[in-house]
């Protein structure tokens, strides 16, 4: 027997404003009950793997143990990084002085990096 992933869940204080801004930041497309109030809220990202925000009842307090990596596809890093500041999130760290990445913050605390794009790094 092997086991599949089957989703990546993210506790949320208010999982359809998570949702909604997840959708916003990385296109994802929301599932089918994503509507303010919801305890669980699905969405898709482009190439169909589901992201779950989840309700819970405490804050987040401490650094991620996940999080997701996030490359530019038709933008640079920096546009992304604008974007994502426009949308709320805030800079935790950034290493784009040595061609790193940004560590960011949703609006809810939880971290997310925005990696340089290909045209940088040659990937």
């Amino acid at each position: 027997m092997s086991l599949m992933l089957s989703h990546t869940t993210v506790d949320a204080r208010d999982p359809y404003a998570q949702a909604r801004w997840w959708c916003e930041m990385a296109e994802f497309t929301p599932k089918e009950g994503v509507r303010p109030g919801s305890d669980e809220c699905y969405v898709a990202t482009g190439d169909g793997y589901t992201v779950l925000f989840i309700l819970v009842p405490d804050a987040k307090t401490v650094k991620n143990r996940v999080h997701f990596c996030m490359r530019p596809k038709d933008r640079s890093q920096d546009a992304e990084v604008e974007r994502a500041l426009a949308l709320g999130a805030g800079v935790v760290t950034d290493f784009r002085s040595s061609g790193g990445w940004v560590v960011m913050a949703d609006p809810e605390g939880n971290e997310f990096c925005i990696l340089a794009d290909r045209h940088t790094t040659g990937e």
